[in-house]
């Protein structure tokens, strides 16, 4: 079993778009991902830990409605 690692952002971005999410789109502050008609920011740091990775990944999963464990997660690629 995998654990969670930082992410890069460009790594994340890329992992989103495999779950069918579209972006990322200018916002005001920060940049957004589009998954059917749910928004999901996206920090602009270049790299994010791993409390802040889980914290967005909390929000994936209740958008899109599966779990994601770090072993899928490290599969999206």
């Amino acid at each position: 079993m995998s654990r969670w690692r930082p992410c890069k952002r460009a790594l994340f971005i890329k992992r989103l778009r495999q779950l069918d999410f579209e972006g990322p789109c200018s916002g005001t502050k920060h940049q957004f991902m589009i998954y059917e008609h749910h928004r999901l920011s996206i920090p602009s740091n270049s790299e994010y830990s791993i409390p802040q990775l889980k914290m967005m990944l909390k929000q994936v999963e209740s958008i899109i409605g599966i779990t994601i464990t770090p072993d899928f997660w490290e599969n999206l690629s």
